[in-house]
């Protein structure tokens, strides 16, 4: 399995913390790269998997994630996590935004959120 990226996920009280972090980061030289309202992602122009990812909360889980990783197979890691008997705190689903994930509960007690981008392998 390749892992594509890993993403530290922030959760933030509001709308305008999200923006705060935004332009707080802007000077550090990341970039907005996708807002959906509850989620908004910073990358580095010239290092894109460099990422940063606020969120005012999960619209498709129970809880927001501390992390993401990507993936390039999601089956194949969903199938690992739950032979090893990791705690899936949300089960594999698509998702409106192409994409495949789960969440897992890591030894120390952090969601990682686990994805794949649809239609995007090898």
């Amino acid at each position: 399995m390749i892992v594509r990226r890993v993403v530290p996920d922030i959760y933030v009280e509001s709308r305008e913390a999200m923006v705060a972090g935004r332009d707080f980061y802007a000077r550090l030289g990341l970039e907005e790269v996708m807002d959906q309202g509850w989620v908004m992602t910073l990358a580095s122009p010239t290092h894109p998997t460099a990422q940063i990812s606020f969120l005012t909360e999960e619209r498709t889980a129970p809880v927001v994630p501390d992390l993401s990783v990507e993936v390039d197979d999601v089956d194949a890691a969903y199938a690992e996590m739950r032979a090893a008997g990791a705690e899936v705190v949300r089960v594999l689903r698509d998702e409106a935004w192409g994409v495949r994930r789960f969440f897992v509960r890591d030894p120390n007690g952090r969601v990682v959120n686990v994805l794949g981008h649809r239609g995007h392998r090898g």
